[in-house]
């Protein structure tokens, strides 16, 4: 069975649930609401839309995100949507 593109759009965004900055490490919630707790390296990018940075603090809980990954470890977070802007949404 062929995935559509809004199940595929669903499945790889994960919520950042935890940031361990000192630990270069990222807890995220997937679609079928598991945990995952990503290690992140010196040369991990986070992409939001104020810019591009290897700093973890970027990150916030709440945030969503996709993650690209090479040799198994996220090379790329990209924030697609800040915690404070879900909370905002006329959606709720």
């Amino acid at each position: 069975m062929t995935e559509s593109l809004t199940d595929r759009l669903q499945t790889s965004r994960l919520l950042i649930v935890e940031v361990d900055k000192a630990r270069g490490r990222v807890r995220v919630r997937g679609a079928q609401d598991a945990c995952t707790e990503l290690s992140c390296h010196q040369g991990t990018v986070v992409a939001t839309d104020e810019g591009t940075t290897a700093d973890l603090a970027a990150l916030n809980p709440g945030d969503i995100v996709k993650i690209e990954s090479a040799a198994g470890r996220p090379s790329r977070i990209v924030v697609l949507r800040r915690a404070w802007e879900e909370w905002a949404s006329p959606e709720l």
